[in-house]
């Protein structure tokens, strides 16, 4: 077994350990961690598969970003979890039935040929100066330029489809209505008052 090879079993032993804690432990920030966990994994892999932007990309935008935000929310918010474990089991069956589907979807995949040894080349090595950023980006905006710009379309639209859902009244908050502000004259704002000069002694 080449170096190689054991550092792939063990990042992904440590990416599938994480990934089945993420969905077992009862802690929502211990779940949160969990999967900075198998972001990092992931980035290792992306790493061996000579794909450092993409890892980079991962560690920052996921790891740097998402999750540090997603953990400041989940510690900010008091979440009442007993009445999130209220329709465990009586759900249980419907996600016993997917979870089987699943794993048999994918032992299905995993055993077709595409995913045999012999389907797949032997990796070439690249030269010195070669930047799979580079390719990455020539092929995204090429070959794949509208699908690019229609996933950008579908982030913007789901974008503000999240801020209309959390914008919502909540009693005893204080809150600008900006059609009332462009209603207001500067009469009713303001009042001018002329005083007489005061005597000096």
């Amino acid at each position: 077994m080449t170096f190689e090879k054991l550092v792939f079993y063990i990042l992904a032993a440590i990416l599938v350990f994480a990934a089945t804690r993420v969905i077992t432990v009862r802690n929502p920030v211990h779940a949160a961690l969990h999967l900075v966990l198998a972001f990092f994994t992931c980035a290792g892999l992306w790493l061996l598969l000579e794909a450092e932007f993409l890892a980079i990309t991962l560690v920052l935008v996921y790891v740097g970003a998402v999750m540090v935000l997603f953990l400041f929310v989940v510690m900010m918010l008091d979440i009442n979890l007993d009445p999130l474990r209220e329709g465990f089991v009586r759900n249980l069956p419907v996600g016993l039935t997917v979870a089987v589907l699943m794993f048999i979807e994918m032992a299905l995949v995993l055993r077709s040929k595409y995913f045999s040894a012999e389907a797949m080349p032997a990796p070439t090595p690249h030269a010195a100066d070669y930047s799979n950023t580079r390719e990455l980006g020539a092929v995204l905006y090429t070959d794949y330029v509208y699908a690019f710009e229609i996933a950008s379309v579908i982030l913007v639209v789901a974008i503000i489809a999240a801020i209309v859902l959390a914008l919502r009244k909540r009693p005893g908050s204080k809150r600008q209505d900006p059609a009332e502000q462009v209603k207001v004259r500067a009469a009713d704002r303001l009042r001018v008052i002329k005083m007489e000069a005061e005597p000096k002694d």
